[in-house]
């Protein structure tokens, strides 16, 4: 928009909504990244949590079958 003009056009709003997102995608573009890093790391420790309480839980209720030969 030129200094000139006091009417608003369409095209000077998009104009300056692109060059908003353009501004928001550069900031939070890194940020997406460190986040999926983070999700990834936080899934694997659950899923190895889950996996030696399950085996902890298992020896515990484990079954002893005794076998008595005469």
């Amino acid at each position: 928009m030129t200094a000139g003009s006091d009417r608003i056009t369409r095209d000077s709003l998009e104009e300056a909504l692109r060059e908003l997102q353009a501004g928001v995608d550069r900031e939070t573009q890194p940020l997406l990244v460190k986040v999926a890093y983070g999700a990834a790391v936080a899934a694997g420790v659950l899923v190895g949590l889950a996996y030696l309480l399950g085996r902890r839980a298992g020896r515990r209720r484990k079954t002893v079958v005794r076998v008595r030969r005469f």
